[in-house]
Parts: C-alpha cells; sequence; structure tokens
C-alpha cells in the first residue's frame, strides 16, 4: 500500500511539472511575426556551423550588415549575436557565451550602446537574455541587466512572469509551443521596403559627454577576453545617423581603441564611399539600412575584412559551401516573398512590419 501511494505521489508531481511546464511553453512569447527581436537570440543555437566572424550589438549590425552577402561575396563565415537596445554587458555576455562554441577569427562590436550605462526597459532585456541558454553567462546577465523592478526567480521561472498573458495568446503560440521558424539570416533581420531619409532633430547638447564606467568597463572585459583568445576585436559605428553619435564620443572610443591597439571605423563619413543612397537604402527614413543598403555596407566591410584579416574563403570548401546554399536559398526566398508582398499590399505585413525602432 505504501509503494502505491508512492508512486501515486510521483504520477501526481510529474503530472504538476509537466502541466506547468506546457503552459509556461505556450505563454512565453514566441516573437514569430510583428516583433521577432525576441527570437535573435535563441536563432544562434540552432545554427551548427562555425563562423570566422562573429558580430555582437544591437540593431546597427543586425540591421545593416548582410551576412549572406559576406559570403556570396567573400566566402566569409559570419553570425550577428545581437539584439534589440542590446547593452555593451549584454554584448560581452553573448560574446561569453558564444566563445563555449566556438572561436571566431575576429569579432565586431558596434559602440552606440556606449551611450547607456544603465539598464534600459526589462522588455528589452527579455528580448536579449531570455534566449540564451542557462550558463554562468546568461546568469552574469541577467545580473548586470535588471532594472528595479526586475528579480531573478522570474528569469529562472519565465512562467511567474508571463502568467497574464491569456488575451494575448494569437496562432503563433500555439503553432510554435515547441519549435519556432527561423526570422533571421544568421542573424541579419531582412527588410526589403524602403522609406527615403528625413530630416533628423537638432543634436540637444548634452551637460557631460562623458561615456559611462560601466559600459566602458564591459567594453574593457570584451577587449581582454578576445586578447586572452587571440581573437581580433573590431569597434564600428554603423552609418546612420540617428540617433546621433556626439563627436565627443567618438574621440572617447578613438582614445581607447588606440590604447588597447585595436582598429575602430565611423562608418557615418563614408556613406557615399559605400555607396549608400539614403533615399532608397533604409526602409525606416534612416535610422536603420533596408537589405539593398545592408548588402552595399557588408560588401564594403567584406573587402577590408579580407585585406585585413587571415580569413579563409570557405566557398571553397564543398562541405561548407553546401551548409551556406540553404542559407543563401532562404534568403532570396525570403527577399522574394517580401517583395511580393509589397507588390500586393503596398507594404510589409508578415515579415516584421511592426517590429520595434531600437
Amino acid at each position: 500500500m505504501k509503494k502505491k501511494r508512492v508512486l501515486a505521489g510521483v504520477l501526481v508531481l510529474v503530472l504538476v511539472i509537466g502541466s506547468l511546464y506546457l503552459l509556461q511553453r505556450l505563454l512565453v512569447p514566441k516573437y514569430q511575426t510583428g516583433i521577432v527581436e525576441g527570437s535573435m537570440v535563441e536563432e544562434y543555437y540552432k545554427d551548427k556551423s562555425d563562423h570566422e566572424v562573429l558580430f555582437v550589438g544591437d540593431c546597427e549590425v543586425y540591421e545593416n550588415f548582410s551576412t549572406i552577402t559576406l559570403w556570396e561575396n567573400y566566402g566569409i563565415t559570419s553570425y550577428i549575436r545581437g539584439s534589440a537596445q542590446q547593452l555593451t554587458w549584454q554584448s560581452y555576455y553573448l560574446l561569453e557565451d558564444a566563445l563555449r562554441y566556438e572561436t571566431p577569427k575576429v569579432v565586431v562590436f558596434n559602440v552606440l550602446a556606449l551611450k547607456y550605462n544603465e539598464p534600459q526597459s526589462e522588455a528589452y532585456n527579455r528580448m536579449s537574455i531570455d534566449g540564451m541558454k542557462w550558463s554562468s553567462s546568461k546568469i552574469n546577465n541577467i545580473m548586470a541587466s535588471m532594472t528595479k523592478e526586475e528579480n531573478l526567480i522570474d528569469y529562472m521561472f519565465p512562467l511567474l512572469r508571463y502568467h497574464s498573458r491569456w488575451s494575448e495568446l494569437n496562432s503563433d503560440d500555439f503553432e510554435h509551443i515547441f519549435s519556432k521558424d527561423l526570422v533571421t539570416h544568421n542573424g541579419y533581420y531582412m527588410r526589403v521596403d524602403s522609406k527615403a531619409q528625413g530630416e533628423f532633430p537638432t543634436p540637444t547638447p548634452l551637460a557631460d559627454y562623458t561615456l559611462g564606467e560601466k559600459a566602458m568597463g564591459y567594453m574593457q572585459k570584451m577587449a581582454d577576453l578576445c586578447k586572452e583568445k587571440g581573437i581580433e576585436l573590431v569597434l564600428i559605428k554603423a552609418p546612420t545617423e540617428f540617433p546621433h553619435w556626439y563627436d565627443e564620443w567618438d574621440a572617447q572610443v578613438v582614445e581607447f581603441a588606440e590604447e588597447n591597439g585595436l582598429e575602430y571605423i565611423n562608418y557615418i563619413p563614408l556613406q557615399e564611399e559605400i555607396g549608400l543612397d539614403m533615399s532608397v537604402d533604409t526602409y525606416d527614413a534612416g535610422l536603420h539600412l533596408n537589405t539593398s543598403g545592408a548588402e552595399k555596407m557588408a560588401d564594403y566591410f567584406g573587402a577590408w575584412l579580407v585585406e585585413n584579416y587571415d580569413l579563409t574563403d570557405y566557398r571553397q570548401d564543398e562541405e561548407v559551401a553546401a551548409i551556406w546554399q540553404e542559407k543563401v536559398d532562404f534568403y532570396n526566398e525570403m527577399k522574394q516573398a517580401q517583395y511580393d508582398e509589397l507588390e500586393q499590399y503596398g507594404e510589409l505585413r508578415s515579415f516584421g512590419a511592426n517590429a520595434i525602432q531600437d
């Protein structure tokens, strides 16, 4: 009798845990349409190939550099570990996490995030952190990123955070309860639509232009980690002009790069040399590049990479080329589908047209 009671208790416990697990899987946001940025971080683990170039950063990398163009034009294998408003410490911990799986030759960090020295919002934190696999890197990322209203237990058990999402559930939540479709191309977020750059507001003078100690400290940790692993770290400022990148900030990054023996390139004054036409190469009036702009940017940057670093042209490797051909096919299929939707509706409806403006 006692044995039966124990078995019954174990069975009840398994059923309860299983039910809570299923409930959590259902209620956690899926980020498959609309705001797809929340899917980006976890997609990295689905890619089983190695990458000689790894980008880390915010929308200024995942919207401005076509990984497929880097492959097609130069045979560069790359991945963008980016997410919306990805803070400097989040980029550091995502890099630290990636180095558990591979060691790239070059890491590229976009410096716009240095403007933030404190956690900004739970919504952005979730999109940068939830998709990480559990490790010390994820725990440290959470602790560095939490706002005053957040707590660790809600990250450990997302059901506690999302238990009231019943009214927001849609077909995505049921269709993708156990698996998700890819929404990026090795981290690159595609948008083929076009909206010409307009006039940006006059930059507001700042009382203090000093970049924050926390943000700069984590960029130093990134530089130290890359040096320890024998990885070249490249600092860039993407060519888009808004949010404004102050000359005073730029000077501090130049000094940091010189002190650490790093390359730093500010691409804002190089728009014409890159071949960018901001009347057609942006989809949101100049905040981010569209696909035509991202392909131009990738072509320009790829040429610089192969000139300055000993990268392998993997187009000559049949096994790697076969993997990337599937990626190219997926890229072209999505591009054509977006063009078809634009022609039909005059706007994108199913490809992140409601994506957040980072």
